[in-house]
């Protein structure tokens, strides 16, 4: 059941309405432990307290958190439902944000961010219960994320939940392999959520929106080691799928096949966290090192020759026993295949092939790959 606004009904005559503060920061919801009475010490609540007389239940719920948190909360909406506390005393609950500030408990002594998970792990105060199911469903929706190629992440807490498909099972197999050898930046999985959602680390870091800048060339070479461990990590490990990344002939490793600016971060010029792993599958490590090269030295988009060939050398020689010119060459062929599957996607009305269409795919990298292709013999001179 979704929480939906209600009207806050006028207190019956000698009865005082109390407010509480449901806050919600990144899926997570704001706990705090009571000292006093001594019945009440020690259960969980949301913070509030007593509306004043000519007080408004949304001034209410601001003026309390800033007494007994110390920071600013924007209300927007009274969620459905009142419970009574006590004779005389009713319950209502504000669903509110934090504008300035961070909570720091002044009148209880501790506060926690519980995700939809998390509720049941405290003991809450009677008169809170009742709004924690509508309140799980919420915290559900979660922050949307940016970053990823097909949509439909979220953030809740330390996590990330994504859409699942067929494919699922045998990324998550991969996943394990990867961390049991060792690779940094890889999320673990956390199982499936309560709507059929993955569950991942959510990984630490800045994602470089290449439309605005580019990766440094630090960024660049770490991506191309990271690359060149995955390879090496991968290694003992087989699986028959079903995957959803595209056939390739002869494919040598599993891999990401989808390492880009828009599915890494950093923190500084160092891979912190690869993610958006369900185009995993059996590849080869020039067609992964092409679409890093794609995206990430960039060769979408017209770049100087000299410049491009520079940091394709780059690519090349951090990954080491491949050649820039062979980068170069494997990126048409990679970009053919990604284009029918794209065009694959749409057609059958994937989700992935909607979103991929709404930016003007598969049409745009097509006529960014023919433009590429009559730079090519200008970018060669320059490659050693």
């Amino acid at each position: 059941m979704r929480c939906v606004p209600g009207p806050t009904p006028p207190p019956q005559q000698g009865e005082v309405l109390v407010v509480g503060a449901a806050l919600v920061r990144q899926g997570r919801l704001l706990a705090a432990r009571r000292t006093h009475p001594p019945q009440a010490a020690g259960r969980w609540e949301l913070p509030g307290g007593k509306v004043e007389p000519g007080e408004s239940p949304e001034a209410a719920v601001a003026r309390e958190v800033r007494e007994e948190l110390g920071c600013e909360v924007r209300v927007s909406r009274m969620l459905d439902g009142a419970e009574p506390v006590r004779p005389g005393l009713t319950l209502r609950v504000a669903l509110a944000e934090i504008v300035a500030g961070e909570p720091v408990p002044h009148e209880h002594d501790a506060i926690r961010w519980l995700a939809p998970e998390e509720l049941d792990d405290v003991p809450w105060l009677a008169p809170d219960l009742p709004f924690l199911p509508p309140l799980r469903d919420l915290l559900l929706d979660g922050e949307r994320l940016d970053g990823g190629n097909t949509g439909g992440a979220v953030r809740i807490g330390r996590t990330v939940r994504r859409p699942t498909g067929p494919w699922t099972p045998a990324v998550h197999r991969f996943l394990a392999h990867l961390r049991r050898q060792g690779l940094r930046a890889v999320p673990a999985v956390h199982g499936i959520d309560a709507r059929g959602r993955e569950v991942l680390d959510h990984l630490p870091g800045t994602i470089v929106d290449v439309d605005a800048e580019r990766l440094t060339d630090g960024q660049l070479a770490s991506a191309a080691a990271w690359l060149r461990d995955l390879h090496v990590a991968q290694r003992g490990f087989h699986d028959d799928g079903p995957w959803r990344w595209f056939d390739v002939e002869r494919p040598t490793v599993v891999g990401h096949n989808d390492v880009a600016p828009y599915n890494i971060c950093f923190v500084g010029a160092e891979l912190t966290g690869v993610f958006d792993w369900d185009l995993s599958g059996p590849t080869t490590p020039l067609l992964e090192l092409a679409h890093l090269a794609w995206t990430g030295v960039p060769l979408f988009r017209p770049e100087p020759p000299a410049e491009v060939a520079r940091r394709l050398e780059l690519v090349a020689s951090t990954y080491g026993g491949v050649g820039a010119r062979e980068v170069l060459d494997s990126v048409a062929g990679l970009k053919r295949l990604g284009i029918a599957g794209i065009q694959a996607w749409v057609d059958a009305g994937e989700a992935a092939g909607a979103a991929q269409a709404a930016v003007g795919e598969p049409a745009r990298t097509r006529r960014a790959l023919d433009a590429l292709l009559a730079r090519v013999p200008e970018i060669a001179e320059h490659l050693a």
